[in-house]
């Protein structure tokens, strides 16, 4: 049974609770899920009402995001696209053009800081910034039909706001090539890219992708939140300024109560208690 955490069509968007594993959906298939002003939004209101809306306690263990239908995103709906443009010499208009593209880089960043894992599931065509979602994300999922590509430059426009996440994980000199070409890759390029990690069967996506959410689960939240944020911080740093960020990192975290209780469930032989049960244990 899913909890409905926060329903707004007009949004094009839902959040979901299944146990510890919380779903974000998009949820505006006859629009291919195309990114406008109001899903952006949508999508961000529920990140942070996972993020920083309820005491940490109460926090989802991991997140799945997923779309309907036959597509996880089209990239940018281009009748909103379209009014944006028209407004190139009105000042007020522009200021309304700029907003909207910040709103798609705090989606961004939000999604990428989340405290907690993320796992995205793709079908169908992830086109321009739903392809910086899922760079954004931390284990990508994908049908072995999904068709990606960065689609940008064929409409006249830059992959501007999604480019560090997407540099991130296919490295510069294969985002060159894709962001400059505009060519459209196959499931299996996209893992040969990093941009996804595992390929599942189209009838197995949404199946493959809650087990392994429900797997993520099993781990200590705090050390995940934890690992998240070490890896955030080593990224682009040398290798020698590793050391005391590291070693501070295990010093802190291996004396806390959810270290201890790891440990201890260890040697009882017991599931940890932040470990939700499964029909499988007894």
């Amino acid at each position: 049974m899913s909890d409905p955490l926060c329903n707004d069509p007009l949004a094009g968007c839902r959040l979901e609770r299944h146990g510890p594993l919380a779903e974000l959906v998009l949820a505006r298939p006859a629009r291919h899920n195309a990114l406008d002003a109001a899903l952006m939004q949508g999508l961000l209101d529920c990140l942070r009402e996972l993020a920083h809306g309820q005491p940490e306690a109460d926090r989802p263990h991991a997140l799945l995001l997923r779309a309907e239908g036959n597509h996880f995103c089209a990239g940018a709906d281009l009748n909103w696209m379209r009014k944006m443009a028209e407004g190139e010499f009105d000042p007020a208009a522009f200021d309304k053009n700029r907003e909207d593209a910040r709103v798609l880089a705090h989606l961004m960043q939000a999604l990428d800081e989340l405290p907690f894992p993320t796992l995205a599931l793709v079908q169908g065509a992830a086109y321009g910034g739903a392809l910086g979602l899922l760079c954004a994300c931390d284990i990508v999922l994908a049908s072995e039909d999904a068709r990606f590509c960065l689609s940008e430059v064929t409409l006249g426009l830059v992959p501007a706001v999604i480019s560090p996440y997407v540099v991130r994980a296919m490295g510069m000199r294969q985002a060159r090539r894709y962001m400059l070409s505009a060519e459209p890759f196959d499931a299996i390029t996209a893992c040969r890219l990093n941009v996804a990690h595992r390929l599942c069967a189209p009838e197995t996506l949404l199946s493959e992708g809650r087990a392994l959410g429900m797997r993520l689960c099993r781990n200590g939240p705090q050390a995940m939140k934890e690992t998240k944020r070490l890896l955030a911080a080593i990224e682009h740093q040398p290798g020698h300024q590793h050391e005391e960020r590291t070693v501070e990192t295990i010093a802190r975290v291996r004396v806390g109560l959810e270290a201890q209780e790891g440990i201890q469930a260890f040697f009882d032989k017991r599931p940890p208690s932040w470990r939700p049960r499964f029909k499988d244990e007894t």
